[in-house]
């Protein structure tokens, strides 16, 4: 090599020799950027490790298993989501499977639906009695939960509520026989409907019963004065959006359904920076909040449930 001196030429071979052994030398292990491929997942960020989210086939649901999604993914976690897996039975097979690694469930759901245990009225209880026999006989565990009740209920309008009085049961019952109620057939019949409610609270005698499902169509009847109360749950968007007034349960009849991220204790054992991230949204969801949230989606703008979430994630500090 011309112009090169001895030193010069010893200096090249020893840079040539290092670029060789650097090349045959096995690559450094990296963290993968994405492992899923599943159209379902939420886009990744970050490298702690592999969180699969599930829930079960309705907006509320969506709403909060994006919302558990995007903060984990905003703490550095692969997240892959699989919304929309259908019912309890369904949801709950699929975490013991381990084919998720949590989702959100509903405290006096797992009681009754899945432990087959008996009503209790205490909020605190429901939860610690789940919380302690899912731990024990599925190595699942619950985390913090969200103040909102997601409960069956009754509504009026804010003009028949002023009309009549009626803000609570108790004076719903007394002053039932002026009055026309709508919801689906089996309320008539259940023991969670009217008969339940007779014996609770005495009265309910309703004027008459019109059969309108579990849909809009309830909402829509109320509205137009074709019913003057509503079979409803506690946190259905409708309530919101139309400004209705939900009636005061006064002798807690009604179990309460507080919502919390149930999750594979083994997965949290090994990610328990789970508990920090998704612990601090539970305070956030009440009862309005959460009714307003599902009115984004189920109303007339129609929004997307990871939309609605993210906008209300990043307004409330929780996204940075």
């Amino acid at each position: 090599m011309k112009g090169f001196t001895r030193q010069g030429r010893f200096l090249s071979i020893l840079l040539l020799a290092a670029m060789l052994l650097s090349a045959c030398a096995p690559a450094a292990s990296t963290s993968p950027t994405a492992s899923s491929t599943t159209a379902s997942a939420v886009p990744v960020t970050g490298n702690k490790g592999t969180i699969i989210i599930g829930s079960k086939n309705f907006t509320e649901e969506y709403i909060v298993a994006n919302m558990y999604a995007q903060l984990l993914q905003n703490a550095g976690f692969t997240v892959v989501t699989k919304l929309n897996l259908g019912g309890t039975p369904v949801a709950q097979a699929a975490i013991l499977k381990g084919e998720i690694d949590l989702y959100p469930e509903y405290t006096s759901t797992a009681l009754l639906t899945v432990l087959n245990d008996q009503p209790l009225q205490n909020p605190t209880q429901i939860y610690d009695t789940v919380k302690s026999q899912y731990e024990q006989k599925y190595k699942l565990t619950w985390l913090d939960p969200s103040p909102f009740n997601d409960t069956q209920a009754l509504a009026m309008t804010q003009a028949g509520s002023q009309k009549y009085g009626i803000t609570t049961y108790s004076e719903l019952a007394a002053k039932a026989s002026q009055l026309v109620i709508g919801g689906p057939a089996e309320f008539q019949t259940r023991s969670d409907g009217l008969p339940g409610l007779q014996k609770a609270y005495g009265g309910f005698q309703f004027k008459s019963f019109e059969q309108l499902g579990t849909g809009s169509l309830r909402y829509q009847a109320l509205l137009n004065g074709q019913i003057d109360v509503a079979v409803a749950f506690s946190t259905d968007g409708e309530i919101q959006g139309d400004h209705l007034v939900l009636l005061k349960d006064d002798k807690n009849f009604y179990p309460v359904y507080n919502i919390a991220p149930v999750v594979r204790m083994d997965t949290l054992q090994k990610y328990p920076d789970i508990a920090t991230v998704l612990n601090k949204l539970a305070p956030y969801l009440t009862t309005p909040i959460m009714s307003g949230l599902n009115w984004q989606v189920d109303g007339p703008q129609k929004m997307d449930p990871a939309v609605v979430a993210k906008d209300f994630l990043t307004q409330n500090g929780l996204l940075k």
